[in-house]
């Protein structure tokens, strides 16, 4: 492997929906391809403990995400595929690096700075009521994901671009006092990722209950888009693109020919039920076979469970030899 390290992480929270499979899968899936990068893909089962105590969720999303990503091409001869908790050097960098970051920076992290916003809004009198540690220390983790491989790039979505640059800052920090061992990293923010609408209009989001599970079976598939919000105009009257979840799916999944051709059935009145089976009839032919080799992951997870622990073979390849140069470098050596 050679050129610039690409380092993505999935949370294992939930089912994937097809809101994940346009803005994230999708153009991951496209990446691993790619021979003049070096992709590392991580399942963060360590920073979904964050927001979800529950052991058989936690195992579950596990399982059905990395089906997901495997069933829609993920190239693992090319592209390291692994699950965080399986590298044990992630921890304990997280500790080394804590030891180093100054508290008054993880007081400006967005999320601790929202949790303790809604206890002020709420009118608690502890500002830090129900945060957890995790919470407060996320980004020293995600900085760990990130320096341990020497990721040079790091694909993220905006809300996610202040946890890099405190990586950079933090990596900043430890290579000016013990010498230059961290490759400081790069937010990569696609402006063009697809953002898609849910069943009642707003962002698709699992918080919202609104979603479009990726690899939903044909018949609930077709129930679920029959729900999405539409309007009341009547077949026949034109109708606006703009605005249209209906519209915005399909062009997320479809050519450009094929979204200008449904534009002109919009603005000559196509009815909208004649509209939700013709996005019906585009998502589960273009995800079928996909979603036949995921039902077939699912049933097989132990298979899954080796293709992570060969990634995590090849990951730690890479990260435990890091970790001895980090442990030297802070003065955890032999005595002799």
């Amino acid at each position: 492997m050679s050129g610039e390290i690409w380092l993505t992480g999935i949370t294992t929270t939930g089912t994937p929906h097809i809101g994940n499979y346009v803005g994230a899968i999708r153009p991951g899936v496209a990446a691993s391809r790619e021979a003049e990068k070096r992709n590392f893909y991580f399942l963060a089962d360590l920073h979904a403990l964050v927001k979800n105590q529950n052991p058989d969720e936690i195992q579950r999303s596990t399982l059905e995400i990395a089906a997901s990503w495997l069933a829609l091409g993920l190239d693992t001869e090319n592209a390291v595929f692994y699950r965080q908790s399986d590298i044990p050097e992630i921890p304990e960098l997280t500790w080394v690096l804590s030891s180093m970051t100054a508290k008054g920076l993880m007081n400006r992290a967005h999320a601790y700075k929202a949790a303790v916003a809604a206890n002020e809004e709420a009118g608690n009198k502890d500002p830090d009521k129900g945060i957890t540690m995790a919470l407060f220390s996320y980004p020293v983790l995600m900085a760990a994901d990130i320096l341990l491989f020497k990721a040079h790039k790091v694909p993220v979505g905006r809300d996610q671009k202040q946890h890099v640059e405190m990586a950079r800052d933090i990596a900043g920090r430890f290579n000016h006092h013990y010498g230059e061992l961290f490759t400081l990293p790069e937010p990569v923010i696609d402006d063009n990722t697809a953002v898609l609408s849910g069943l009642d209009g707003r962002k698709m989001s699992k918080s919202y209950g609104n979603t479009i599970p990726l690899f939903l079976p044909e018949k609930k598939l077709r129930k679920l888009i029959m729900k999405i919000k539409t309007n009341s105009l009547e077949p026949g009257e034109p109708k606006d693109t703009e605005g249209s979840t209906l519209f915005e799916i399909y062009r997320a999944f479809a050519t450009p020919a094929e979204t200008a051709d449904v534009a002109r059935r919009y603005a000559g009145g196509i009815a909208w039920g004649e509209m939700k089976q013709l996005l019906f009839e585009y998502i589960n032919d273009h995800l079928g076979a996909a979603r036949a080799e995921y039902e077939r992951l699912i049933a097989d997870p132990a298979h899954v469970e080796s293709v992570l622990v060969a990634g995590a073979e090849r990951a730690r390849a890479l990260s435990a030899p890091f970790m001895t140069d980090i442990r030297h470098a802070v003065g955890i050596r032999p005595l002799g």
